[in-house]
């Protein structure tokens, strides 16, 4: 390292200078790879006034999606809600070419519900405080899982 860097640690950044860190990754993630064909994905549940009580959002970049987040709200919990949307993304993105959907969660979230629905564990991180593990889970779907 040059003389003239200083090195610090913070357990208290500001978001100025994350927001740094995080523009010079984007800038250089841009010429790396092309981030422009990454896509939004989203299933929703609605009731029949439309009012959305459970959802999932996703992300395809070429073969792979990334579930992002997925909840149901508590009213409609533990009626196959979520296992639908799981099912409408696996459906979908695997007719737009996609051989493989990955998310991550944490012991205390879902990780029993994804193995129900065919996920497997490829990654455990434990460390976490009160014995809470991260799962990192993938799923082969498309012509790959056939």
């Amino acid at each position: 390292m040059s003389a003239e860097l200083r090195c610090e640690f913070t357990d208290q950044p500001t978001a100025d200078d994350l927001d740094v860190v995080d523009a010079g990754l984007h800038l250089y993630n841009l010429t790396a790879a092309d981030l422009a064909a990454v896509r939004t994905l989203a299933c929703f549940a609605r009731t029949e006034a439309g009012e959305v009580v459970g959802g999932l959002r996703a992300r395809q970049w070429g073969g792979a999606v990334e579930v992002q987040q997925l909840w149901v709200d508590e009213r409609h919990r533990r009626r196959g809600v979520a296992r639908r949307l799981m099912q409408m993304l696996e459906r979908e993105v695997a007719g737009r070419g996609a051989t493989v959907v990955y998310l991550d969660t944490f012991s205390f979230q879902a990780p029993e519900f994804y193995k129900r629905c065919g996920y497997r564990t490829a990654l455990r991180i434990d460390g976490f405080p009160d014995g809470i593990a991260r799962h990192l889970m993938m799923k082969d779907v498309g012509e790959k899982a056939g």
